[in-house]
């Protein structure tokens, strides 16, 4: 199983986006291409014209060029990699867990609903966050939402989780035998990130996301869901 991230911006009105991501005829179309690719628990997310997608591949990787490809003519055209390309792909550089097998991955609370928060990250703090992040996910594995992650696309940070949190021991052990991961986690975070503007209480750091778009195709709790 490949857990995917992916980042891309809504060309014309922010407003539109909601309402093409919820029409009931192209919701369809994206989970009938999801059951024939394999994939399962797409959630799409906007933070103004900004659009960050998450699914997950149970057999080969798929890009979602492929798996929406009737958004592709409304999404700017992102730079680099494939000629065209609409999606710029997020690094993992922390989750919580990772899925060792699809059993130890299915999702067992029927009322679980994914969300997602966005960060602008100083560009010259990101390394001092991934190596802090990497230290804390090796090791302590399974300290947080099962299913929580966290990508990286140039400075942009784009944490996906699902509510309630999901706690479970992980099926392995961290790679790292070292207990350095700070105590005071947050003030030691709190000066690698750029503060948003006018943010509400509680997310001048991490902005929350509205979700557009839910979808599940394979799994037990199939359908739909839209903000």
């Amino acid at each position: 199983m490949k857990r995917c991230l992916y980042r891309a911006e809504w060309l014309g009105e922010e407003k539109e986006a909601a309402a093409f991501f919820g029409s009931g005829e192209l919701t369809a179309s994206f989970q009938e291409a999801m059951v024939g690719l394999r994939v399962d628990h797409l959630s799409l997310f906007a933070a103004g014209k900004q659009l960050f997608l998450y699914y997950e591949c149970l057999a080969e990787p798929v890009i979602p060029e492929l798996l929406l490809p009737d958004a592709s003519q409304r999404l700017e055209v992102w730079p680099g990699g494939e000629q065209g390309r609409r999606w710029a792909p997020l690094t993992d550089i922390f989750h919580y867990q990772q899925p060792v097998s699809a059993e130890h991955w299915q999702r067992r609370n029927a009322a679980g609903r994914p969300y997602g928060r966005l960060a602008m990250l100083k560009p010259e703090a990101a390394a001092s966050y991934i190596y802090y992040h990497y230290q804390y996910q090796e090791e302590r594995p399974g300290d947080g939402d099962k299913y929580g992650i966290i990508g990286l696309h140039e400075n942009v940070l784009f944490f996906y989780a699902e509510k309630p949190d999901t706690w479970e021991p992980t099926p392995y052990e961290g790679k790292l035998k070292t207990s350095l991961r700070p105590d005071n986690w947050g003030e030691v975070m709190e000066p690698h990130f750029m503060r948003w503007e006018g943010a509400p209480v509680g997310q001048e750091l991490w902005k929350n996301m509205e979700l557009l778009l839910e979808l599940r195709s394979l799994s037990g709790k199939q359908g739909v869901r839209h903000a």
